[in-house]
Formats: structure tokens, C-alpha cells, sequence
């Protein structure tokens, strides 16, 4: 056990036949307590399969599997960890037959299946993509799968919120003040919106809204089922509410009077989720159905320079001014000014040498953070870290499963292995000259461009790659024979799987990683990034080809052909749990700062980057959605104003510049160029609140 305070020792060892809500801003040490309190109900006797851990986001569970995973822990079954997507998943699996008929699925005989983000933006583009050639989203600028994915975000919200998905457009035209032609693209959002339900229902198929309208809608007014799970889970853990949605907010509230005990914990400042659905005055209204109610006000993370930097950003925002101090110290705020973003970076780079190399900090007490994590930027600190020695990794969930380069590797080598999968047009030299460098150990890009343009072949429109021996002596002797032998037997093993008979594209995928890729020689030979990229390729293939049933009568040809059809054009990737179980991993993180809030873990030192950037506040324009008004806390009727606009930049502003100070241990440094990577100049407003707390900090002292 953890050595606790007074105040977390009570909040742990209350007795049971208590409701208790906790809260606190980050750093207090509230998910410690609840980790030790899952801990205590099982030393005095609770068996683990009564102990539901109920959290917003899977990746906010990991101090509970942590704790869970020591030997010996647990006893009398095992603790259930559920969100609110699993617990409706969950309880659809058990109880289908109760409410396919009622619910108005199509196919009352057939099991349903469990669409993931990928597999429902595959369905979404098919019924969506005649309709683009007919003239929808016509004046939309924005790339088909964006458009795919802003609907189904808004069935999300319906579903979230709790109002029926034909009321989407209606709310969104009631508050739009702007251009008339607005309206059209949300009557065309609404179109789809309602094709690709018809289209689930009719095949028994649920994405994730459909799964939460189900279970709130249906399953959980049923009393047999509302009563089974009463009785299977007695005791409940509920941990950063404040980030999820309404729906799950009524479930909680009308089922903790039957729970022997439950804890509740909500974060001051939190909400990081609200674009997701989450709200945290819809969580704090849990509050007065808790009896217990405890405050924990000291922070375990922060030092103190750093929180006379949190009150004096507080007062920079509109609180009472803090007390002066007696000895003047040090900001923990450090600047790096440069005149171009280039200069900004190459200083940042520089002085996370310095922390690791000089202040020996270790990488994973290190966090690098943007407002938005470019291809561009990403590449840039990566190759300014490399030449420093310092390993790094990086983090941004909604990147296409294309976008990163081992995953092009195996969608390059699979279309070789495969070529009538793809039309011709869609592979080229330079694919083949990047596959090449990832997947073959001690090849340069300059050989691998030369390689790539004696090899690769289109032969009747197919793409293929000719042998090593056919090259002339003088390219073999510059591509060095070394290379010809590893790559001889790469195009081996692709030609004995083109004549074979086809497999499914996650066996295919796990076999070309273990039998070629990650043996000595090759680019993934003990690269875990590559590894974990691989294994996330093959549940999403794997996925993939369970959401197809056999009605629909899809060969497997066609399923392979349409799945690497879909990644090409750049489907935006579901989350995988695995990506997010790397905080132990001794390496700096680059991440978007939301990332990193969601992740919910503190550091030493963070690096915010481009803080003249109004991407930090500013909400991100969706031309098909927009989050607060599809609320609970949205007034019918009323317009989103430009002054709408700015209360909500003010509080993103305040949220994240909190949330971030609050989760580091020693200090920031913020990273400013005059002109963007763009050329633009940077006036942002977290400049001018920095600049503000800065002055602040020394007129106390």
C-alpha cells in the first residue's frame, strides 16, 4: 500500500453502505485513493467480480490494471472494467434476443456485430460515396473520410446526449448564424445520417452510437436486465466522470442507490472530453446523490514555484489576486524565443539534450506538446532528437493507419503480394522505394530510390518486382550484394504468397512480420514500435472482415481488396489500447496536448510548443458538427455567436493551460517563433496570459 495521507486513509476505509463523491484538481492524489480503496474492499473479503470500475476512456483504467496485475491481488473472480460503450456491448451480447425485435433490427435470427470506428467509416463511405458524385457536401473542403467521420460523430452525440438522431440537422440549422448555405450541408449530413442507420438495422449491425441508443433506449428500462446487473455488481469505482457524457451520468444516478458502496471521483478543471460528448456539469450534479462528499486540495505533483505559477495564472484569468512571497525564486516558466520556427525547434531539441544528458532526468519525464501534431513537425523534432541520441516516441490518435510508415510498408508489400487487390494507379515507385527502406536493415534512401527504379515492374498493369540477379553488376556492386541477399529473399517470400492460395489479410500480415520483417537483417527486427504498428494492422484487418456476414455474400478477394483499398485513401485509425501502454517506455513523448491530458499521468518537464498558436483555445471549425450544440447545455433555438465563439477559447484556455500546469513536477518551458512554420506571424492569446503570469510571478516576488 501506498503510504497515505489522513484524508485518503479515511476516503479508503469507509465503511461500506456509502456513496462517496470525491474531488479535487489533478495532482491530489484522488485515483491513488480509489486504486488503494479497490485494493481495501478486497482485503476485507468483497469478492472481485461484485467491483465495477466504470471510467470514461479505456486508456484512463491503467492504474486499476496496474494495480490488478500484481500476483495474488485478486480473489473471487475477476474486477470488470468497463466504459460505457463496453458496459452497452457488453449487455447487448447478453441480452440480443430481448431487443431485436423491439430495437427494429432486420435480421431477428442472426447475432449482431460490433462495428469499431474503422469498420463503420468502411459502411459510412459506401453509402455515402454515390451521393458525393451526386453533389452533396459539394462546397465542403475537406477530405472524404473527415466527412465520414463528422457523421458519425454527430449519431455519437445523439446517442450521447440523449436526443433521437433525426434531430441532428434541425439543431444544428436552429443555431447557425452564418452563411445560408450552411443549412444545406447539415440537411445532407442528416441524409446520410439516416441512410447508415437504415443500413445498420437492416443488417444487424451497431456502431457505437447505436450500441449506447440500444442499451439506454431498450436494455437498460428493462427491469430483468437492470436487475441482473444490479446484482452482479454491488460495489463501484467511477473515476474522472467529469469527462463522460449525459446518458452515462442518468445510468449512474439511478443505479447508485442499489450499489453496497460506491466512489466517485471528479476532477476540478477537467472536460478535456467535451468535443467527445463529455460534461462535467452533468457529473458534478452526482454530487448531491452521494451522502459522503470530500475535497482533496493538495497537489502530490506540483512543486511550489509551480503553484505560485497556477495562482497567478488563476488571477491572469479573473481570480482574486495571490499572497506576495518573501524570497524571490527562480519562474519555473522558462522561454524560448526564436525569430523562426525552425531556430524554436532546434533550441527545444537542444535543451531536452540538456535535461536528459546534464540534469538526468529520464526521456519518460519529458513531454513535448503542440496544439496539433503535424507529419511535418513530427518528422522535424524526431531527426533533431535522433542526432542528439535521444529516443523518443509519439502519440496522436487520429492519425490514418497510412500515415505511419511501417504500416505503408506492409500495405505496399501486401499490394505486391496481391496486386489485383488494388487498381495499378495506386502504387508507385516511390511506394516501393519507402517500403523497401523500412523493411530492409542497413539500405539508404539513396539505394533504396535506386533499388525501387531497377525492380519494380508493371507487367500487363500488375505491379511486381524482378530478381536481384537480373540487376547489371556495376548496381548490384553500389547496391552492395548484402542487400541483394536480404532483399532476394523478401521477393521470394512475396512471390511464393502471390502463387499460393489468398489467406486473410491479418494472417498475412502476422506471417510476413514473423517469418521475414522482424528476423536480424530486417527493418522491424527488434523495433517494438514496428511490432505494436504490425499487431494493430491485424486487428484492424481482423475486425474488419468479422463486421461482414455471410448475407452479404463478399468473397474473400473482394473483403482483402476493399480493405487495403480503404487504408490507402487514408481511413482514420480506431484506438488501440496497446498504443496508449508505453508511459514506462524510457522515451521523450511528442504528442497534441489533448493527448496527453487524456492520458492522465504527470511528468518533470513539458515543452509547449508554438504558444503563439491560437490552436491551443480556438475550437476546431467542422463544417458537418459542432459539439456544443449538440448538448444538453444548449438552448433549442438559440444561435452560436461570435461571442459563443470566444467564451468558449477563453475556457478551452484556461482548461488546458491548468490541466498541463497541474501534471508537471518541476517545469515548462514554452516554446514561441515570431513566424509559424507558415511564415505567419504568432499573436495568440496563451502568449499574452503567459507574458501576463510571468510579470505577475516577479512583481510578488
Amino acid at each position: 500500500m501506498l503510504t497515505l495521507t489522513p484524508q485518503q486513509l479515511e476516503v479508503v476505509q469507509r465503511p461500506l453502505g456509502e456513496r462517496c463523491f470525491l474531488e479535487g484538481k489533478a495532482g491530489c492524489g484522488k485515483t491513488s485513493t480509489a486504486v488503494e480503496r479497490l485494493l481495501y474492499l478486497m482485503q476485507i473479503g468483497v469478492p472481485a467480480h461484485q467491483i465495477l470500475i466504470y471510467v470514461p476512456q479505456r486508456t484512463l483504467a491503467q492504474p486499476y490494471r496496474q494495480a490488478l496485475a500484481v500476483p495474488g491481488v485478486m480473489a473471487g473472480g475477476a474486477v470488470t472494467i468497463l466504459t460505457l460503450g463496453g458496459l452497452a456491448r457488453r449487455t447487448i451480447e447478453t441480452f440480443w434476443p430481448l431487443v431485436v425485435e423491439q430495437a427494429g433490427f432486420g435480421q431477428p435470427d442472426e447475432w449482431p456485430v460490433f462495428l469499431t470506428l474503422e469498420t463503420a467509416q468502411y459502411f459510412m463511405a459506401k453509402l455515402v460515396e454515390p451521393l458525393l458524385a451526386q453533389g452533396f457536401f459539394a462546397s465542403v473542403n475537406a477530405h472524404p473520410n473527415r466527412l465520414y467521420s463528422q457523421i458519425l460523430d454527430n449519431l455519437n452525440k445523439a446517442a450521447l446526449v440523449g436526443f433521437p438522431h433525426t434531430e441532428i440537422a434541425e439543431r444544428l440549422k436552429s443555431a447557425w448564424s452564418g452563411s445560408p448555405g450552411q443549412l444545406s450541408i447539415y440537411d445532407d449530413a442528416q441524409t446520410c445520417a439516416n441512410l447508415f442507420r437504415a443500413f445498420c438495422l437492416e443488417h444487424n449491425l451497431l456502431d457505437f452510437s447505436l450500441q449506447v441508443e440500444v442499451f439506454v433506449r431498450y436494455l437498460w428500462q428493462n427491469p430483468l436486465v437492470r436487475e441482473t446487473l444490479q446484482q452482479q455488481y454491488r460495489h463501484l469505482i467511477a473515476d474522472n466522470i467529469e469527462e463522460d457524457a449525459p446518458v452515462s451520468h442518468d445510468i449512474l444516478r439511478q443505479w447508485l442507490p442499489c450499489f453496497e458502496s460506491a466512489l466517485l471521483i471528479y476532477d476540478h478543471g477537467g472536460g478535456y472530453r467535451v468535443f467527445l460528448g463529455a460534461d462535467p456539469l452533468s457529473a458534478y450534479s452526482l454530487k448531491s446523490a452521494c451522502e459522503v462528499q470530500v475535497t482533496f486540495e493538495t497537489s502530490f505533483v506540483t512543486n511550489a514555484p509551480l503553484q505560485r505559477l497556477e495562482q497567478t495564472l488563476l488571477w491572469t484569468f479573473g481570480e482574486p489576486p495571490p499572497p506576495p512571497v518573501e524570497e524571490a525564486e527562480p519562474p519555473p516558466l522558462i522561454p524560448i524565443f526564436e525569430r523562426f520556427y525552425p531556430q524554436m525547434l532546434e533550441q527545444v531539441a537542444a535543451e531536452v539534450a540538456r535535461c536528459v544528458q546534464e540534469d538526468g532526468i529520464p526521456p519518460s519525464q519529458i513531454v513535448i506538446l503542440a496544439p496539433y501534431l503535424s507529419d511535418a513537425l513530427r518528422f522535424s523534432l524526431g531527426d533533431l532528437l535522433e542526432k542528439r541520441q535521444i529516443p523518443f516516441r509519439s502519440h496522436r490518435p487520429s492519425r490514418a493507419l497510412r500515415e505511419e510508415a511501417p504500416i505503408r510498408c506492409l500495405l505496399t508489400l501486401a499490394a505486391l503480394a496481391y496486386p489485383e487487390y488494388l487498381p495499378p494507379n495506386m502504387l508507385h515507385d516511390f511506394d516501393v522505394m519507402a517500403a523497401l527502406l523500412q523493411a530492409i536493415e542497413g539500405l539508404d534512401a539513396v539505394r533504396a530510390r535506386l533499388l525501387a527504379s531497377i525492380v519494380f515492374r508493371k507487367n500487363d498493369g500488375l505491379p511486381s518486382l524482378s530478381s536481384f540477379e537480373q540487376i547489371r553488376a556495376d548496381s548490384q556492386e553500389r547496391l552492395t550484394y548484402r542487400i541483394g541477399e536480404r532483399y532476394e529473399r523478401l521477393r521470394r517470400w512475396i512471390e511464393e504468397a502471390r502463387a499460393a492460395e489468398p489467406e486473410e489479410l491479418e494472417i498475412f500480415f502476422v506471417r510476413l512480420f514473423e517469418e521475414i520483417l522482424a528476423q536480424p537483417g530486417y527493418g522491424f527486427y527488434r523495433n517494438e514500435r514496428a511490432a505494436e504498428l504490425t499487431a494493430n494492422l491485424a486487428e484492424s484487418a481482423r475486425k474488419f472482415r468479422l463486421a461482414f456476414r455471410e448475407s452479404m455474400n463478399v468473397s474473400l478477394e473482394e473483403r482483402n481488396g476493399e480493405y487495403l483499398r480503404m487504408v490507402h485513401e487514408g481511413l482514420i485509425a480506431a484506438q488501440y489500447l496497446r498504443s496508449w501502454q508505453t508511459e514506462d517506455e524510457e522515451a521523450v513523448l511528442i504528442s497534441p496536448a489533448y493527448t496527453f491530458l487524456l492520458n492522465n499521468r504527470a511528468v518533470e518537464v513539458q515543452f509547449w510548443l508554438d504558444v503563439g498558436s491560437s490552436g491551443w483555445y480556438e475550437r476546431l471549425f467542422q463544417p458537418l458538427t459542432q459539439p456544443y450544440v449538440l448538448s444538453r447545455r444548449w438552448q433549442a433555438g438559440r444561435q452560436w455567436t461570435a461571442e459563443e465563439e470566444a467564451q468558449v477559447a477563453e475556457q478551452n484556455l484556461q482548461r488546458i493551460t491548468l490541466g498541463l500546469l497541474r501534471r508537471c513536477r518541476s517545469r515548462i518551458y514554452v516554446g514561441y517563433s515570431e513566424y509559424s512554420a507558415s511564415g505567419y506571424e504568432q499573436r495568440g492569446e496563451l502568449l499574452r496570459v503567459l507574458q501576463d503570469s510571468l510579470e505577475g510571478l516577479l512583481r510578488r516576488a
